[in-house]
């Protein structure tokens, strides 16, 4: 490791050092995101030619002066993902509903398909038993019920558009008029448009609107927040790339580079959500638990973070290949990493489980933030 950043790396802040409280540390310490969490340094990640040159240890109270010791150019993008990782994110807009994401919310995913890696939908071809299922999961704590008619597993065909919108449709017109805030993961726009119109208030796109040319023009008409997941593969194979010098900056740059393309064309970055894309094109386990180890470097793309790690496969070669039913325990744990990290939504497939580990969760956080 070198002592300095050298003139040429590019560089990172991601929160780090998290404390209990502010309480009595008066500028020695930064609020995440507008959240719940509090943190007392930034680690500054230099990166060169891909590979990780170097990392620094900085108090926040001092940030700003290391900062003065740097090129502008450095010093410039340091200070605005800081800025970035530290402001409030704003109450989702969804129709006539908004969503607070001062605290973290459950999306949860109701598979419409037969062939999901998690198991298919036994009750797939009936709408108001698929509504009911999604009610279900808003009463065991889903703040958003993601609906989602096609299998991205691996090796899951792609399925005709028409298909897809014959299982989701059905279920987003049952349930509207049940007040649910619903995402449609999808990456097709004629699904995206047809969704939208019925009711849908997020578009959750595995691709980032990579897969379809027509789903960037449908999400820029319209008002909703959209999903867009970090989706290294070819449009045919998501998790075809596995290959990274350094996974979290990796991720983190295609997302920044992704986010600004589509602020580009039309999309206000109030409307944008990342997600990091753990289990795609990631087959290697290691880049995964590295992304989430270095989670709250994502906040710094200044938008919030959706995590979906729930039942994926390295759960499972991490606890002797448990299968895809009996991975709980592993994505409850995933699942309060990410909080602690100040992810916003975390996307699960075991709603009332999840809901009550962050009411946990969230009642140690709310004695630690109460002054007696």
């Amino acid at each position: 490791m070198v002592s300095r950043p050298t003139i040429s790396a590019q560089l990172y802040a991601r929160p780090t050092a998290f404390i209990d409280a502010p309480f009595g540390y008066d500028g020695q310490c930064e609020r995440l995101a507008g959240g719940l969490q509090f943190f007392a340094a930034w680690e500054v990640i230099a990166k060169e030619a891909g590979k990780r040159t170097g990392q620094w240890l900085i108090p926040v109270a001092q940030m700003a002066d290391w900062c003065t010791t740097l090129p502008v150019d450095q010093a410039t993008r340091l200070l605005a993902m800081c800025a970035a990782a530290t402001s409030p994110r704003p109450a989702l807009t969804l129709g006539d509903q908004k969503l607070s994401l001062e605290t973290p919310q459950v999306m949860g995913i109701l598979n419409l398909t037969p062939d999901s890696f998690s198991g298919g939908n036994s009750n797939l071809g009936d709408a108001e038993t698929c509504a009911t299922q999604a009610r279900q999961m808003a009463a065991q704590g889903a703040a958003l019920i993601d609906l989602g008619g096609e299998s991205t597993r691996p090796g899951a065909d792609i399925i005709w558009e028409g298909d897809e919108l014959n299982r989701v449709l059905p279920v987003v017109e049952s349930l509207g008029d049940s007040g649910l805030i619903l995402s449609l993961d999808t990456r097709k726009a004629a699904v995206m448009q047809a969704g939208l119109a019925a009711g849908v208030h997020i578009i959750n796109d595995v691709s980032a609107l990579l897969y379809d040319d027509r789903a960037l023009d449908v999400v820029s008409a319209s008002t909703c927040p959209i999903v867009l997941m970090h989706f290294p593969g070819s449009p045919q194979d998501p998790h075809s790339h596995d290959h990274y010098l350094d996974p979290l900056t990796d991720v983190y740059d295609w997302l920044e580079a992704r986010i600004a393309a589509v602020v580009a064309a039309g999309v206000d970055k109030s409307r944008i959500i990342a997600d990091p894309g753990i289990g795609f094109g990631k087959r290697h386990v290691a880049h995964n638990l590295q992304i989430m180890n270095g989670l709250a470097l994502f906040h710094g793309l200044g938008v919030p973070l959706l995590l979906g790690a729930s039942r994926k496969r390295l759960i499972g070669a991490l606890s002797n290949e448990a299968p895809a039913d009996q991975r709980l325990g592993g994505s409850l744990a995933l699942a309060l990493k990410a909080a602690e990290q100040g992810a916003q939504i975390i996307r699960v497939h075991d709603v009332f489980e999840t809901a009550q580990a962050l009411k946990v969760w969230r009642g140690g956080r709310d004695t630690a933030l109460t002054l007696i």
